[in-house]
């Protein structure tokens, strides 16, 4: 890897959060301090972020909130949120077009070359082909995760892995 490097960060929010939570019991993180911790001295393209927004009926509060930190994203320089959208599956919530809208934005993006290498920030070990695929286009994948959402397929897929600690995280935080 060299300091020329032009990086791509893919961020799975809700994977993220709940890492964060489970492992650092807070997600406060200023997502600017965050993308240039996992950069180092290289060249960051963009971050995207994706999630799932909750829907306004079910809880308003916690959708406002959401709504807030969703503007506070995209309002930090060369940061994107894409969202996708949460379906009734009985009487719980799933989230549906998230995965895969990151995996279509690291193929496309990695076709039209426009990284050299991407972070993707998850510990779901579904994105395992898309990580190969993306490789097989000569493109490098650091995978950024919490301990406990890790998955061990993907850890083995990707180029580097970023296990999120403490020390780490120590100067990403909002407060």
């Amino acid at each position: 890897m060299a300091d020329s490097d032009r990086v791509f960060i893919f961020i799975d929010g809700s994977n993220l959060y709940h890492g964060l939570k489970q492992d650092f019991k807070r997600a406060d993180l200023n997502y600017g301090k965050f993308a240039a911790m996992l950069c180092q001295n290289r060249a960051l393209v963009r971050v995207h972020y994706y999630n799932a927004p909750i829907p306004q009926s079910n809880d308003p509060s916690r959708y406002k909130d959401q709504q807030k930190f969703f503007d506070s994203i995209r309002n930090t320089p060369y940061h994107r949120v894409i969202l996708g959208r949460l379906e009734p599956r009985g009487s719980n919530l799933v989230e549906k077009g998230v995965d895969i809208n990151i995996a279509v934005d690291m193929l496309t993006l990695a076709f039209k070359d426009i990284y050299d290498v991407a972070i993707l920030v998850t510990g779901d070990g579904d994105f395992t082909s898309v990580v190969t695929a993306v490789q097989d286009l000569g493109k490098h994948i650091e995978n950024a995760t919490c301990k406990s959402t890790m998955s061990k397929a993907l850890r083995q897929a990707c180029d580097k892995v970023i296990t999120l600690t403490p020390e780490l995280l120590k100067d990403c935080w909002l407060k």
